[in-house]
């Protein structure tokens, strides 16, 4: 199934709500994440997935009901970056972020080719990606 098919501009009638899927398999990192997403207080898990496969099934299924993927690159089932390249024809609006462990330079920069909008370390740079997230509601 193709996922490049016209839609109407996601940019007409957004929420202040960020719209959030998350792809993790680590339940305990899942949680967490959903409830700093929650705690920001412009953001909601609509949805989660732990592998490739259930990922991509969800983002056919559902394709304008996101703003924002975090994307972990090992997963229970299927690859991170394999699921991000899948997604390239989402609308502009719409977001994908790495949340990884394993976000080297090399990594970082093929996440940046497959079209990833921003990559953080799980480690160290999750309030910076809270701080990413935040200001995608502020822009006019």
């Amino acid at each position: 199934m193709s996922r490049c098919v016209a839609r109407p501009p996601c940019g007409q009638g957004l929420s202040l709500t960020l719209r959030a899927y998350l792809v993790e398999d680590s339940e305990i990192i899942r949680t967490n994440l959903q409830e700093a997403l929650l705690e920001m207080g412009n953001a909601e898990v609509v949805a989660h997935a732990d592998g490739e496969a259930k990922a991509r099934d969800w983002f056919d299924e559902h394709p304008d009901d996101w703003d924002l993927a975090v994307v972990d690159l090992f997963l229970k089932e299927g690859s991170g970056l394999s699921l991000l390249r899948s997604q390239c024809c989402r609308a502009p609006e719409q977001k994908m972020i790495v949340l990884s462990n394993y976000a080297t330079r090399d990594m970082r920069e093929r996440c940046t080719r497959v079209g990833v909008d921003a990559v953080f370390d799980k480690s160290t740079e999750l309030d910076d990606m809270l701080a990413w997230c935040r200001s995608l509601r502020q822009r006019p």
